[in-house]
């Protein structure tokens, strides 16, 4: 049985190219997918002052996933800043209810980047398996992918279905 699996979008474009390759490994997976722009995610407060949506969100995808896919175009040589704010106010749950952050032990990481080049700059990735390792989750590796010509290319395509086996056999 394979795990149950979310892709989680944090793109500025809900429709943009990242969605298209997300749409391409939902299909091989068979994942849910959340789109972080559907949702009112404001910065983190020291104070946990924040009346929006990440703390239900946050629940609820803890509850009922085993997989989270974090999928992000690439700006400025790094994640999105909507996948950044997501980040950063999973520490709600280390500072306050701290029972709903440690769900996220054992359970698995993966990344999909989006750029407009088909190669990323050294140090993309270590946000992402830093954080996998603080939080004690498996990290399942990273894929970089790109749109050509308004479509997914046979090299990209190859590249989705290799990370879905992958994240299928979790």
């Amino acid at each position: 049985m394979s795990a149950k699996g979310v892709i989680i979008l944090g793109s500025s474009r809900s429709q943009g190219n990242t969605h298209t390759i997300v749409s391409e490994l939902q299909q091989q997976t068979g994942f849910e997918v959340i789109d972080l722009k559907q949702y009112k995610i404001n910065h983190f407060d020291y104070e946990l002052n924040n009346e929006d949506d990440f703390n239900a969100l946050f629940k609820k995808m803890t509850a009922t996933y085993e997989t989270f896919v974090f999928a992000t175009p690439i700006y400025w040589y790094t994640m999105s800043g909507v996948m950044k704010v997501f980040f950063d106010r999973m520490s709600d749950f280390l500072f306050e209810e701290k029972d709903i952050g440690r769900r996220l032990r054992g359970m698995n990481m993966g990344v999909l980047s989006c750029g407009s080049d088909q190669e990323i700059k050294e140090g993309f990735e270590m946000p992402f398996t830093e954080s996998a390792n603080y939080l004690g989750m498996q990290y399942v590796g990273h894929i970089h992918t790109w749109i050509e010509n308004k479509k997914i290319s046979q090299e990209v395509q190859q590249r989705i279905t290799e990370f879905a086996n992958r994240l299928m056999k979790k």
